[in-house]
C-alpha cells in the first residue's frame, strides 16, 4: 500500500514507496498549472533525499515556464518569508517536517507565503487531473540561486518590535541547541550567538541524517535533556528538521512542554499589545486562561497551519499557533516559525527575570497525553463516526475529527494530515488523570478497529 498522503499539509510519502519521481512531476506540474505564471521560491531541509526531490521539482517548474528562485537548505519559514519579501507567485518547501529519514514532502505555498488555503487546495487538486504539458524551448523558466534568503529572515526576526537585542545580550544565556542535523543547523546556533548566548551544540552536524526520531517529543529527547542539566545550561532549544516547531527544555533538564511554547509566547505578546488569539483544536486550554487574564478572545480552528492562519485572518488575531510548538506572529509573516519562537522566549525570559523553570511554574497547569493509533486498511472517518455515537455526552466539535469537552478534561480524535494514523489527545488538570484517560480512550478505539 502506497504511503503517499495528499492533504492540506502538502504531498508527503516515503521516498521509493509512494513518493517516486513520477509523483513529484505530477504534483509539481499541477502546482505550476495552479500558479500559472511568475517566480516560485524553492527551499529544502537537509534530508538525504532533498537534492533528488529538489532537482525534479525545479526541473518540472522550469519546464512549465515558471522562474525558480532556489534558496537551498533552509527552514520552511524561511521559504515562506522569502515568498513574501520577494513578492513571488508561490513557493515550495521540500520537507517532511518531523517524519523520519525515509520520508519527504512538498509543502505548497501561495503568493503570500502561506500554505494553500482549503479553497486553494481544492483548486490545486483539480489541476492534478490536467494532462502533462510543458513549455517549448524558448519559453522555459529561468533559474537563479538566492543565498541571501536565510540571512534576511534572521535579520528581520531580530528586528521584531518587541525584541530588545541588547537586553538579551546582557543576560548571556547559556543555551544547548539540538537541531537533529536538520535545516536548523544553518541558522539557530548563529541566531543565538548574535543574541549573546553561549551555545553548546548537539545533533548540529550538516549530514542530513537524523540521529534519532526527529519529532521533538520528550521520549525522543532524553539524551538532550541530560546534556542541558549536565552543562548547567539556562535552557535547551530543540527544533524539528524544517524549523517550524520549537521545543524548550528547562534549566533542570526537564520538558518545558510544547504546549507551553505557545502559551508563554501568547502571554508575552499580550503583555505588550491587546488582541485576540487563534489556535487549533488540539491546543491547551492554558492559552484561554492566559487570554482571559488580558480580556481577549481565543478562537480555535482545525489542526494544520493553513487552518490556523485562515482563522487568524478572519478574527485579526495578533498571535496564533499550535500546541505542537509552532508560533505564528503576523508582524513578520503568517507561518509557524521557530526563529520567532526563540527570540520571543529569550525576550520573555529576560523580562521575567527568573529561570525558565520558574517561568513554567507561572503558567496555567494542564497535562496533555497523546497516543497514535496505527491504521492498516481501516477508514479513519468511520472510526471517528463510531466514537461520536459512543460518547454522546460532553460538548462535541466536529470541525476536525471530533473534540469533546468535559468540565475536567477534553479529548480530541483526528486523522493525521501527515501519517496513516488517528491521533488521540487528552488534556486534564492532573497528570494521573490525563494518563488514565488516554489509556481508556486508546483501548476503546483499538476495540473498534
Amino acid at each position: 500500500m502506497s504511503t503517499l498522503m495528499v492533504s492540506i499539509s502538502g504531498i508527503r510519502g516515503i521516498v521509493g514507496d509512494g513518493l517516486e519521481p513520477e509523483v513529484l512531476v505530477k504534483y509539481a506540474s499541477a502546482y505550476a498549472d495552479f500558479i500559472k505564471t511568475g517566480k516560485v521560491v524553492v527551499g529544502r531541509d537537509s534530508r538525504i533525499s532533498g537534492p533528488m526531490v529538489s532537482s525534479i521539482v525545479v526541473g518540472t517548474l522550469l519546464a512549465k515556464g515558471l522562474d525558480v528562485i532556489d534558496i537551498g537548505i533552509c527552514p520552511t519559514p524561511t521559504v515562506q518569508y522569502t515568498v513574501k519579501t520577494m513578492q513571488a507567485s508561490g513557493g515550495i518547501a521540500i520537507s517532511a517536517s518531523h517524519n523520519p529519514n525515509q520520508w519527504n514532502a512538498l509543502k505548497l505555498l501561495n503568493s503570500t507565503g502561506q500554505f494553500l488555503t482549503p479553497e486553494e487546495n481544492i483548486e490545486l487538486l483539480k489541476c492534478v487531473e490536467n494532462p502533462l504539458t510543458y513549455s517549448t524551448w524558448d519559453r522555459l523558466g529561468t533559474y537563479s540561486n538566492y543565498s541571501e534568503g536565510l540571512e534576511i529572515h534572521k535579520r528581520d526576526v531580530l528586528a521584531i518590535k518587541y525584541i530588545d537585542v541588547e537586553a538579551i545580550r546582557r543576560k548571556k544565556f547559556k543555551v544547548l541547541v539540538d537541531c537533529v542535523n536538520g535545516a536548523g543547523v544553518y541558522v539557530i546556533p548563529q541566531l543565538l550567538r548574535e543574541l549573546g548566548c553561549e551555545v553548546i551544540e548537539t545533533n548540529c552536524e550538516k549530514s542530513g541524517i537524523f540521529p534519532r526520531l526527529p519529532e521533538p517529543l520528550p521520549e525522543n529527547l532524553i539524551d538532550t535533556m541530560k546534556l542541558v542539566k549536565e552543562n548547567s545550561c539556562d535552557l535547551g532549544i530543540v527544533v524539528d528538521p524544517d524549523v517550524d516547531r520549537l521545543v524548550l527544555i528547562t534549566d533542570k533538564g526537564e520538558p518545558f512542554s510544547e504546549e507551553n511554547t505557545i502559551t508563554q509566547s501568547v502571554k508575552f505578546i499580550l503583555s505588550k499589545e491587546k488582541g485576540d488569539v487563534a489556535i487549533n483544536l488540539s491546543t491547551t486550554r492554558a492559552v484561554e486562561d492566559v487570554a482571559n487574564q488580558f480580556g481577549v478572545a481565543v478562537y480555535r480552528s482545525p489542526v494544520g497551519e493553513a487552518n490556523v492562519v485562515k482563522k487568524m485572518k478572519e478574527v485579526d488575531a495578533i498571535i496564533g499557533g499550535e500546541g505542537s510548538g509552532g508560533v505564528i506572529l503576523p508582524e513578520l509573516h503568517y507561518g509557524r516559525d521557530a526563529l520567532v519562537g526563540t527570540v520571543l522566549t529569550l525576550q520573555h525570559l529576560t523580562e521575567f527575570g527568573g529561570t525558565i523553570s520558574e517561568l513554567k511554574e507561572s503558567l496555567p497547569k494542564y497535562f496533555i497525553a497523546k497516543k497514535k493509533i496505527e491504521l492498516e486498511n481501516v477508514n479513519p472517518d468511520e472510526i471517528i463516526e463510531k466514537i461520536k455515537l459512543e460518547y454522546s455526552e460532553g460538548t462535541q466539535n466536529s470541525d476536525d475529527g471530533l473534540r469533546i469537552d468535559f468540565p475536567d478534561h477534553w479529548v480530541h480524535f483526528r486523522k493525521s494530515n501527515t501519517e496513516p494514523i488517528i491521533r488521540c489527545i487528552v488534556e486534564a488538570t492532573a497528570e494521573d488523570s490525563s494518563n488514565i484517560l488516554i489509556e481508556e480512550y486508546f483501548n476503546k478505539i483499538k476495540s473498534m478497529l
